[in-house]
């Protein structure tokens, strides 16, 4: 019975379970059968940038293209209002008998502000949605994770996912061909 007490309290402890694989192909085929298995939450380290490791993933997230799309058009917005509000109600100026709401004179200032709004909001949205600046995280308890920045390839999935089961998870993991399955503390 007191073992019993204990192990609830060691897996609220637990982050998850992390595979180190040889390859990025050993990944990506670990990735998807995780995702095809019906894993949610989990992530992959790797090294140098592998195509299609988001989609092997399952990571389906367009809230940043949403994000620029409304920036830039809210400076598309904010330009012309602004080139308008210069040019025909604070300062009109009539230059060579051409008329004060002259829009193709609006462009350049319009699309400058429209890429410098969908610049700045792809810079923060992409900070905030990744949880930018993380100096910590319960992955860099695995001793053998700085070698995910070198030659080591790492997938982890989370303790919080629907389908974890810390047996049956570490069973998957190690028929995936994996090196070593370790489990990571929070």
């Amino acid at each position: 019975m007191s073992s019993q007490a204990h192990e609830p309290q060691a897996e609220s402890n637990l982050y998850g379970l992390m595979a180190e694989f040889d390859d990025a192909d050993t990944l990506m085929k670990a990735c998807e059968a995780a995702r095809d298995a019906g894993f949610k939450k989990m992530d992959a380290y790797a090294p140098l940038p592998v195509h299609g490791l988001s989609e092997a993933l399952g990571i389906d997230d367009e809230r940043i293209q949403k994000i620029v799309l409304c920036a830039g058009l809210t400076g598309t917005t904010v330009g012309f209002s602004l080139m308008y509000y210069i040019t025909v109600i604070s300062y009109p100026m009539n230059v060579g008998g051409k008329p004060l709401f002259s829009w193709p004179a609006y462009v350049p200032p319009v699309f400058e502000t429209t890429v410098l709004f969908a610049a700045l909001s792809a810079l923060i949205g992409m900070c905030v949605l990744n949880g930018l600046p993380m100096p910590y995280h319960p992955v860099f308890n695995n001793p053998r994770f700085e070698m995910a920045s070198t030659d080591r390839f790492f997938l982890c999935i989370e303790a919080e996912d629907p389908k974890f089961d810390l047996g049956n998870t570490r069973k998957f993991l190690e028929g995936l061909h994996s090196q070593e399955v370790v489990e990571v503390a929070k």
